[in-house]
């Protein structure tokens, strides 16, 4: 695992420097398309190199990417996001966040299963109705690493911004738990209606996401206490907050709390409390420059094995055209999750319709997604939800990544 590790790394650092000195694109995007082009040029080479496709095929399966992204780069990924998220812009849309991230991720799941599970009914592609609620659950929360990329090439309205990037940090988590709570039907078989489940699925949420946000606290003050008691030793500072983010991520799944809320709580509660953002003193500025390094190696990392795991789908023509659905269905579920709980608060905003078209057209998935659907290995299904889960990830970063600036700019100006 760790040849095939640094092997994505060497890959990643060379495909930046392509995209820096030449390309000009979103770091993300550009890595991806990049890896996206390496493979077409790998399958090529199948029947010509075996050995050198096989090469490939061995760095992508080896790299383990559900384990790598899940238990590994995700815990960095979340903290130096949240490393750098205003608390009090947070809280100024805070119920906007709260809404989108549960009451929107909950409609999402039903509105995205229902119509792919009545789609694939119609094409008589064998899909039950709660395998398409699993899809759904997997790809309604918005990826904050693919969000928070993407975003700092966007010139969008500030207000706008946080509440895209606090949803993104904060609905992933809730999405997990909503996913893990269908996974629970799914292995109950027929019994799946009894009361029992609801206790399960309330446990579930009450251990990983309130859990997770509380763990995330005492971890947050944690840090913060022990990096201001050697404030004036700038490199413990980071070995500190290192540690924090790996120890931390590691006792998460240990007390059964959710990883990946506890990384974001405890980076804004450091971030703030240290207000990283001056950039002020060695201990800021250092801790600064080097979460900003690991932010762009391991979104760097993530985004090259993204696209080159690409090869290991099966194409299918059904399934093609299932995807392309699944796309469509999507979007229109995302417009309506977050048209519901936007028009029950009130806002400022002369054309909400506007900031629902963007929310909507802002709601990039990513890695998250994948490595759901990669979890789904003993499922009959699970090769189709992954299948559909790569599209609807790759039109949305590439697409939807590339065109978010420019559709701000058509209704705002």
């Amino acid at each position: 695992m760790l040849q095939s590790f640094s092997i994505i790394f060497a890959i990643a650092a060379f495909f930046s420097f392509i995209n820096y000195k030449w390309l000009k694109l979103p770091t993300t995007i550009g890595l991806m398309l990049m890896s996206l082009a390496t493979i077409l040029i790998i399958t090529i080479s199948k029947s010509i190199i075996p050995e050198f496709y096989m090469f490939f095929c061995d760095i992508v399966t080896n790299s383990d990417f559900k384990t790598l992204l899940l238990d590994g780069i995700l815990s960095f990924l979340l903290f130096a996001g949240a490393l750098h998220v205003n608390i009090e812009d947070l809280s100024k849309e805070k119920w906007s966040i709260v809404l989108f991230a549960t009451l929107g991720v909950l409609i999402s799941t039903f509105l995205v299963g229902s119509m792919v599970y009545g789609v694939t009914q119609l094409m008589d592609i064998e899909l039950s109705f709660l395998h398409a609620l699993l899809f759904g659950a997997l790809i309604s929360p918005t990826d904050p690493i693919a969000v928070m990329a993407i975003l700092k090439k966007a010139n969008i309205a500030k207000s706008l911004g946080v509440k895209i990037e606090g949803e993104s940090l904060f609905n992933d988590g809730i999405g997990v738990v909503i996913f893990s709570g269908i996974l629970i039907l799914t292995g109950m078989g027929d019994h799946y209606i009894e009361s029992s489940v609801g206790s399960e699925i309330g446990k579930l949420f009450l251990e990983e996401a309130i859990g997770g946000i509380l763990y995330g606290v005492a971890l947050g003050f944690l840090g913060y206490q022990c990096v201001k008691a050697v404030k004036d030793n700038p490199q413990l500072s980071v070995m500190i907050s290192l540690a924090i983010v790996m120890g931390g991520y590691s006792i998460a799944s240990l007390i059964h709390v959710s990883g990946p809320l506890a990384m974001v709580v405890s980076g804004i509660i450091i971030g703030n409390k240290l207000n990283i953002k001056a950039n002020t003193g060695p201990t800021r500025k250092m801790l600064n420059e080097i979460w900003e390094v690991l932010d762009d190696i391991f979104n760097g990392i993530l985004f090259v094995l993204i696209g080159l795991a690409i090869h290991l789908l099966k194409f299918d023509l059904d399934h093609l055209i299932l995807g392309v659905t699944a796309i469509i269905i999507v979007l229109i579920s995302r417009f309506i999750s977050v048209f519901i709980p936007y028009s029950l608060l009130k806002h400022s905003e002369s054309s909400p319709i506007k900031t629902v078209t963007v929310l909507t057209w802002g709601g990039l998935r990513g890695g998250i997604s994948i490595a759901l659907a990669l979890s789904l290995t003993d499922n009959s299904s699970s090769e189709l939800i992954l299948y559909i889960t790569y599209m609807v990830v790759l039109f949305s970063i590439i697409v939807q990544g590339l065109s978010i600036g420019k559709l701000v700019q058509r209704l705002y100006n």
